[in-house]
C-alpha cells in the first residue's frame, strides 16, 4: 500500500471532470438549504478550485503503475485485512467513486449497523444531509491530490446523529487499477479549523445544527432498539460518542428500552384505531389527515398520503376512467409546525407522484419499501424549482407502504426523516405495513358508504316531485331534511297536485327505512296521486291508498290537504291518517293547530281518515309536517316538540313560507346539534291575494 504519481491518462481526466460539475452542482443545493453551513460549502469550493487547476496541469500526462506478482498481492491482502479489522478506531476503505468496500467491527458499531449492510453503500449515505455535499468535495481532493484531509462529519446512527472527525486518505492497492480512500473515524467535533492542511471545513454537526426538518425542537421521542432484525437492516443503536469510550450498557437496560420500544408502537396501532374509527360516519378525507398526523408526531419528521380516486379502472384498481391507468394524487402532506416546513408542505402538497419516484413503484408493485440511508435525493421527485423533495425537507431516510384493502392498492403511505433519531428499520415498516391496512379498510368503507349515499339520494330524489307547481294567488314551499345516520332511503314523501278544479297537498312518513320502505312510500305517494282523479275529498283519496297498501308489511302516516279556491277565501279539507296534525299561521300572528284523528293506511280495511275544515284569508299560512321534526333530540335525550315548533314559526309569521320553513329548520339544526335521527319533511302553502280566481 503506498502512493502512486498524480498524473492522469485523459480518459480518467474526462471522468475527473464530469464528477467535478457534479459535486459543484451539489455544493450549490447544499449552500441554498436553510441553516446551511457556509463555512464547510465554501472550504469545499476552494478544494474543487484545486483540483481543476490541478487536472488542467495534468493534461495529456502518463500515470505510471506498478506491478506485483499476483501471490505477493494476495498475502498483502490479506494482511491489510487482519490489520483493518482489528484496528481500534472505526475504518471505511471507499473505492474512487466513495463507495464502501469494507469496514472494520468500530465502524459498524459507530453507525450501530452491521458491516453487509454498510458495503457497497454510498459512504455520504451515512452522512448528515447538511455536509454531505461537502464531505463528497474532500473526498474527491484526496483521491485526486493525495494529501490527506481531516474532515468534521456528523454520522447518521441508529438511534441519534454522532459527531465525529474524520481523516481521510488516499492508499494504492497492488492488483487495484485505481486509487481507494482509508477513512478513520476519531473523537467528537473538531477544533474550528481541524483541516490538516488549512483548507479544511469549519467544524460541523454541533447539537443545534439541524435539518429544516427539525428546527421545530424535534418533539418526536427517540426510537429504541428492538430484536429480530436482519443484517440487510440497521441493528441496535448504540449512544453517540466514539466506540473506544463507550461503556457496556447494563443487558436489564437494554431489555427495558426494547419493551419501551414495542409498548409505543402497539401504542401507535392502538391510537390509530381509535383515530380512524372514530367516526359516526366513515369519512375518507377525516381518517387520511388523521393518520398523516400521528405518523408525522410519531414515527416521522413527515408524512406523505398518496390515493387514487373512487373510481374502479379494468386493473381493479382505483382511480382513472375505464382503459387508463390508475393515476396518485397527493392527499394530504404533514410534517413540522415551524415556518419554513408549513411553506414547504404547502408546496409539496401540489407535486403529485411521479412514476419512477418511491411512492408510485410502491403503489405500483403493491410492495412496501425501505430506505434507512439514502444514496440519492431523487426517491421523491423534485420540486418546481428542480431542488429534489429530499434536500428541500432535509429526508436521509425513507420508507413507504402500499395501502391496500386486500383486493386493491388505493395509494401508499411515505414517511421521511432527517436522521435526528436514526435510520428507520423494520419495526417501524411493521407498524406502518399494519396502518397503511386499517386506512385502506376505512377508505373501503368510507367509498362503499359514499356509493350507497350517492344511490339512496337519487332514490330519495324520485321520491319527492323535483318542483313545486305554481298555485294562482299562493306561494308554496318545501323543506326535505335526511337523517345524519346511516345511508338508506328514507319513508318521508310529499307532493302538490291537481285535484278536480282545485288542488291537493299530500305528506306522509312510511314505517322504517331502507329500499323496502322506499317501494312502499312510492306505493303510497302514487295511490293518492291516482285517486284524486276519481275522489274528491282527502278522506275518500286516502281510502284508496289505505287498500293499496293493505298487502304491504309497512304502515303508511299521511295528511292530506284538499284546496277549494274562491274569491273570498281557500277553504282547506283535512284529511289525516294517524299523523300529526296541520298548524295555520294567521296573518295576525296567532298560530292554531288543526284536529287529530284517523289511524295509519294500511292496517286495517276498515279506514276512516280524520277529518277538519280550516278556511285560509290573504297571509295565512298552511304548514304540513312529519313527525321527525318532533322527536328530535338534544344531547340530553330532551324531543324538540310542538311548543318549539310553535315559536320558531311564531318568530317567523310575517315572513315568506321559504322562511318559516328555513327557520324551523335552523331551530331544529341547532337543537340537536345537526344530529337528526329521522328524516325532517315539511310543506308550506301561504295565501298571497284575496282573489284567486
Amino acid at each position: 500500500m503506498h502512493d502512486q504519481p498524480d498524473q492522469l491518462e485523459p480518459e480518467s481526466l474526462v471522468r475527473e471532470i464530469s464528477d467535478l460539475e457534479g459535486r459543484i452542482g451539489e455544493l450549490r443545493q447544499a449552500a441554498g438549504m436553510p441553516e446551511a453551513d457556509l463555512r464547510a460549502t465554501l472550504d469545499a469550493a476552494l478544494v474543487e478550485l484545486e483540483l481543476a487547476v490541478t487536472a488542467l496541469r495534468t493534461l495529456g500526462a502518463d500515470q505510471g503503475t506498478e506491478q506485483g506478482g499476483s501471490n505477493a498481492a494476495e498475502n498483502e491482502r490479506r494482511v491489510l485485512r487482519t490489520v483493518f479489522q482489528d484496528a481500534p478506531v472505526p475504518l471505511f476503505l471507499l473505492d474512487r467513486n466513495t463507495s464502501v468496500r469494507r469496514v472494520n467491527r468500530q465502524a459498524a458499531e459507530l453507525l450501530g449497523t452491521s458491516s453487509g449492510y454498510v458495503s457497497g453503500k454510498q459512504f455520504t449515505a451515512f452522512c448528515d444531509l447538511a455536509t454531505r455535499a461537502a464531505v463528497r468535495s474532500q473526498l474527491a481532493a484526496v483521491v485526486r491530490t493525495g494529501r490527506r484531509r481531516r474532515v468534521p462529519v456528523r454520522f447518521l446512527g441508529r438511534e441519534r446523529p454522532v459527531d465525529a472527525v474524520i481523516t481521510l486518505a488516499r492508499v494504492w492497492i497492488r492488483g487495484e487499477p485505481d486509487p481507494m480512500v482509508v477513512v478513520a473515524a476519531g473523537a467528537a467535533r473538531p477544533p474550528a479549523d481541524a483541516s490538516g492542511d488549512g483548507t479544511g471545513a469549519a467544524a460541523a454537526g454541533t447539537a443545534g445544527r439541524g435539518t429544516p426538518a427539525k428546527r421545530d425542537g424535534g418533539k418526536r421521542p427517540a426510537r429504541r432498539p428492538e430484536a429480530g432484525v436482519d443484517a440487510a437492516a440497521p441493528r441496535v443503536p448504540e449512544p453517540a460518542s466514539p466506540p473506544q469510550a463507550r461503556a457496556p450498557q447494563p443487558q436489564a437496560r437494554i431489555d427495558d428500552e426494547a419493551v419501551a420500544t414495542i409498548v409505543h408502537r402497539m401504542d401507535v396501532l392502538a391510537t390509530a384505531s381509535e383515530l380512524l374509527l372514530d367516526e359516526p360516519v366513515f369519512n375518507e378525507t377525516v381518517a387520511v389527515r388523521r393518520c398523516a398526523r400521528l405518523l408525522a408526531a410519531e414515527l416521522a419528521d413527515w408524512a406523505f398520503i398518496d390515493l387514487t380516486g373512487p373510481s374502479t379502472g379494468p386493473s381493479g384498481q382505483g382511480g382513472g376512467a375505464a382503459g387508463s391507468a390508475p393515476v396518485l394524487h397527493r392527499q394530504v402532506v404533514m410534517g413540522p409546525d415551524d415556518e419554513y416546513s408549513v411553506e414547504a408542505a404547502r408546496t409539496l402538497q401540489e407535486l403529485h407522484p411521479a412514476a419512477g419516484t418511491l411512492p408510485h413503484d410502491v403503489f405500483v408493485t403493491r410492495q412496501s419499501a425501505l430506505r434507512p440511508h439514502l444514496d440519492g435525493l431523487d426517491e421523491l421527485g423534485k420540486a418546481a424549482d428542480g431542488v429534489p423533495i429530499c434536500a428541500k425537507i432535509g429526508a436521509t431516510s425513507l420508507l413507504s407502504v402500499p395501502v391496500e384493502d386486500g383486493d386493491r392498492c388505493l395509494g401508499a403511505i411515505t414517511l421521511a426523516s432527517g436522521g435526528e433519531y436514526g435510520p428507520f428499520d423494520l419495526m417501524d415498516l411493521g407498524v406502518v405495513q399494519r396502518l397503511g391496512r386499517y386506512l385502506a379498510l376505512v377508505i373501503r368503507a368510507a367509498r362503499l358508504y359514499r356509493r350507497s349515499a350517492e344511490v339512496a339520494d337519487s332514490l330519495q330524489a324520485s321520491l319527492l316531485p323535483r318542483a313545486l307547481p305554481a298555485i294562482p294567488g299562493a306561494t308554496v314551499a318545501a323543506r326535505y331534511l335526511t337523517a345524519t345516520h346511516g345511508a338508506d332511503v328514507g319513508g318521508d314523501f310529499y307532493d302538490v297536485f291537481r285535484v278536480g278544479d282545485g288542488w291537493g297537498l299530500v305528506l306522509g312518513d312510511v314505517c322504517g327505512k331502507g329500499e323496502d320502505a322506499a317501494a312502499v312510500t312510492a306505493t303510497a305517494r302514487h295511490c293518492v296521486r291516482l285517486g284524486a282523479r276519481w275522489k274528491s275529498t282527502p278522506g275518500e283519496i286516502l281510502g284508496i291508498a289505505n287498500e293499496a297498501l293493505l298487502d304491504e308489511d309497512r304502515f303508511v302516516t299521511a295528511i292530506m290537504a284538499g284546496l277549494e279556491i274562491t274569491a273570498e277565501r281557500v277553504t282547506v279539507s283535512l284529511g289525516t291518517a294517524g299523523h300529526p296534525p296541520a298548524i295555520v299561521v294567521r296573518a295576525d300572528g296567532v298560530i292554531r293547530s288543526a284536529s287529530r284523528g284517523g289511524v295509519p293506511l294500511g292496517l286495517f280495511e276498515d279506514f276512516e281518515a280524520g277529518s277538519d275544515t280550516i278556511d285560509l284569508h290573504a297571509g295565512d299560512t298552511l304548514i304540513l309536517h312529519s313527525d321527525g321534526v318532533l322527536e328530535a333530540c338534544d344531547h340530553a335525550r330532551q324531543e324538540f316538540g310542538q311548543e318549539r315548533l310553535l315559536e320558531a314559526l311564531a318568530g317567523q309569521a310575517g315572513g315568506t313560507p321559504e322562511e318559516m320553513l328555513g327557520a324551523v329548520e335552523q331551530a331544529l339544526l341547532e337543537f340537536c346539534d345537526g344530529d337528526l335521527r329521522d328524516d325532517v319533511s315539511m310543506v308550506a302553502l301561504r295565501v298571497e291575494s284575496p282573489t284567486l280566481d
